[in-house]
């Protein structure tokens, strides 16, 4: 199965059913990752796209986001390197008020356990309590 590379808008599309035509295309798309038919990866840019969009563009509160993108990286066709990173970063953002890209930072950092170096004081004591969402202990 050759994997693809997904952009926001095929994503966008999916979650918003904002235009029933590219809905629908996006849907088959996605709804084969869902099973395992499609292997599809959503790199850490797009993932950042999504979030400001729906964030910024449509309103959409930031545990909802978490929730549906949580969702979609649960898939199981969706098949990204670091792809625990990416589903705990979802889970922080949903958590906190830091920038998803803080929550990526953040979440490598602990998941494999590399010291994170940052001025951000918010985003430092996140990493230093490793409560937000369990993980392993380093």
């Amino acid at each position: 199965m050759i994997k693809k590379l997904v952009d926001a808008n095929v994503i966008l599309r999916y979650l918003l059913r904002d235009d029933e035509a590219l809905y629908g295309k996006a849907f088959d798309i996605l709804e084969k990752a869902k099973v395992g038919k499609e292997a599809i990866e959503i790199s850490e840019s797009v993932l950042a796209e999504l979030v400001y969009v729906l964030l910024k563009i449509y309103g959409v509160d930031r545990a909802t986001i978490a929730e549906k993108l949580s969702e979609l990286f649960s898939y199981k066709g969706i098949s990204n390197p670091g792809r625990e990173d990416l589903i705990d970063a979802i889970k922080m953002f949903g958590q906190t008020n830091l920038s998803i890209v803080d929550c990526l930072l953040c979440a490598k950092a602990i998941n494999q356990g590399m010291v994170l170096l940052t001025f951000d004081e918010e985003l430092h004591k996140l990493y230093t309590k490793k409560t937000i969402i369990q993980f392993p202990e380093s």
